[in-house]
């Protein structure tokens, strides 16, 4: 069927752990693919944004698909981020994903150097063009600097390559528009873990999250409550992981939910440059959160 969905549900950006010096850390990546598996995630995206990507190089990206598909054993859906702002590059990692037995592509919209509405046509459909593997096309403004506009979205949507839209501009009324313009069948995910409810009440199929890196339980509960039309229950759950969410988007993304993980004691608190870790008074704040949750590795101080 044209356009049919990777998933529908939950998926996890999942972070990149890494080791004290840096190198990567593929035990913790396999403790933390096991945890989501457990919590009964539908999807699992790799090298997204809350991955790091833009620091690994090509054969770091070569590990971390590898294990993740070994781990993950085909019990869901494997979505490996392609995004790069150069068309060449991005082609490349579409290529890599799809040889390492990916499922599905999440690329961002060109950054720094950005695109015309013609030019991001181009991008993608050169990018669906070279490489078969089912493409999330991915709207972030506020990190590119550029957004994908409806009528480009529904070009794309014609492609038989192209598999939905990761949505985080944190508008909904974009999202009506793309759901609009694109047509009811091509489907939608959230991307922003504070808009499930009012963009699954638009009728998105799935939420890409970074919460459920931390909480995938209640994450997925969240979404599922959705899917149900069960919007009061929905409601109740986004309440409650609020203080959460904002937390982890105090800082920039992932450095909170790098800081998290290791108050959990189950990954190393270590980013690449130029990412740091996490400041205060947003530290203190997210371990209070995460006190109040009952997450906090024995040992760490609320």
């Amino acid at each position: 069927m044209l356009n049919a969905p990777l998933f529908s549900g939950c998926a996890t950006a999942l972070v990149t752990p890494f080791l004290p010096g840096g190198a990567l850390d593929e035990a913790a990546l396999r403790r933390l693919i096991d945890r989501q598996m457990e919590a009964g995630v539908d999807a699992l995206v790799l090298l997204g944004t809350t991955g790091e990507p833009c620091t690994l190089t090509m054969e770091e990206r070569e590990r971390v698909i590898a294990t993740g598909m070994e781990a993950v054993s085909g019990r869901v859906p494997v979505i490996v981020g392609t995004g790069s702002n150069d068309t060449r590059r991005a082609m490349q990692y579409a290529l890599q994903a799809r040889r390492l037995g990916a499922q599905g592509q999440l690329c961002v919209t060109p950054y720094y150097n950005k695109a015309t509405q013609a030019g991001l046509l181009r991008h993608y459909s050169a990018i669906l063009d070279a490489c078969d593997l089912p493409m999330i096309l991915y709207n972030v403004p506020g990190r590119t600097g550029m957004g994908i506009q409806p009528d480009t979205l529904a070009a794309l949507a014609a492609h038989p390559n192209a598999a939905g839209i990761k949505e985080a501009s944190g508008d909904p009324a974009v999202a009506a528009a793309f759901l609009a313009q694109a047509g009811g069948d091509f489907p939608l995910y959230c991307g922003n873990d504070d808009m499930i409810v009012p963009l699954m009440a638009l009728g998105a199929t799935g939420v890409i999250s970074v919460c459920s890196n931390v909480v995938p339980v209640q994450t997925r509960l969240l979404i599922r409550a959705c899917q149900n039309d069960c919007f009061e229950d929905a409601r109740s759950i986004q309440q409650a992981l609020l203080p959460l969410m904002r937390a982890l988007f105090s800082q920039v993304n992932p450095i909170p939910t790098k800081a998290a993980l290791s108050m959990m004691a189950l990954v190393h608190d270590e980013l690449r440059l130029p990412l740091t870790p996490m400041d205060e008074p947003h530290r203190s704040r997210l371990q209070r959160v995460l006190g109040d949750f009952g997450l906090l590795a024995p040992g760490e101080r609320a």
